[in-house]
């Protein structure tokens, strides 16, 4: 039989689960809830309990299973190690130690899941074909994940890729969620592109046809994709700040590729527009004419990466 691998994506809500070939093909996906009482003192057991179940169902051994990766919400060192997961009340542990006690699979990788979802996109999404890459998610907030030589950048306390929080505008006054000001989240994140948005319409300097008690970033790109010309503004600015900021990664990684997934990502065209031109405009001769590309994989990014973690 060929060997299958599992991939696993904690989230606040749902853990997603998916049981891949080793080439990448994956043959079940499913969700259980994130039990997240008592500290989220449940989850890895879930997690054990449902990955048994479906071996048995599929009459899988031990022998059978590749692995089993597991992407999470906060910062993880390269032993599994996780520095804390404030949305599951996790504290400081190994996580890998204790999935493999749980389900007796001796090889368990675990990633930071914004990196996770990045390695998920270069194997079977907008990056395959490229080994070096950053992946950009741009949804309530702003994450990130590169990728070179085909694996995760995790950095030493496994909070490489972070680019939300890269300041890109030192004359911002409103304070970041992180504490800083005129950080790129600020600008090109569902609740950024919003917070511009109400801020516009503040000043009035412009018709348009966007209400202040409507507000969406799927409603200011779809008034920027009609001609708005307050819309067409906040976009504009959106793609500056976000352009400025890959232009300034890409002159420490080099990357290949730029993938761009999450919600606000759905706008399509537009933002590789806005955002590729202002990374020209930004960014040194040799770093010039990157790829940009879409994100394919959505809410799979995650199970895809991590099952491909354990295949090195």
């Amino acid at each position: 039989m060929e060997k299958r691998c599992f991939g696993v994506d904690i989230g606040g809500t749902t853990v997603k689960m998916g049981l891949f070939t080793v080439d990448g093909k994956v043959t079940d996906k499913w969700e259980i809830p994130t039990r997240k009482e008592e500290n989220g003192k449940y989850i890895l057991e879930d997690i054990a309990k449902s990955v048994k179940e479906r071996m048995q169902r599929d009459t899988l051994t031990l022998e059978d299973i590749a692995g089993l990766g597991i992407g999470v919400p906060g910062p993880v060192k390269e032993d599994g190690t996780v520095l804390k997961c404030a949305n599951l009340g996790w504290g400081v542990f190994n996580v890998a130690d204790t999935v493999r006690e749980l389900t007796g699979i001796e090889n368990v990788k675990v990633g930071n899941d914004a990196n996770v979802a990045a390695l998920g996109e270069m194997w079977q999404g907008g990056g395959k074909g490229y080994n070096n890459l950053v992946m950009v998610t741009l949804g309530t907030g702003v994450g990130g994940g590169v990728i070179l030589g085909g694996k995760i950048l995790t950095g030493s306390n496994g909070a490489g890729g972070e680019i939300g929080h890269i300041r890109v505008n030192y004359e911002e006054k409103d304070v970041c969620g992180c504490g800083k000001t005129g950080c790129l989240e600020q600008y090109a994140s569902a609740t950024g592109v919003v917070r511009l948005a109400k801020k516009a319409l503040e000043k009035k300097e412009k018709k348009t046809t966007l209400v202040a008690d409507d507000l969406s970033a799927k409603a200011v790109f779809g008034a920027a994709k009609a001609g708005d010309e307050l819309a067409m503004d906040i976009v504009e600015k959106f793609g500056f700040y976000l352009g400025m900021a890959l232009a300034h990664i890409s002159q420490v990684i080099d990357p290949e590729v730029f993938v761009i997934g999450g919600g606000v990502a759905r706008a399509g065209q537009i933002i590789i527009d806005e955002v590729s031109k202002n990374y020209e405009e930004n960014v040194m001769f040799a770093l010039k004419n990157k790829a940009f590309k879409m994100a394919e994989l959505g809410n799979d990014a995650g199970i895809y990466g991590s099952a491909r973690m354990v295949l090195d």
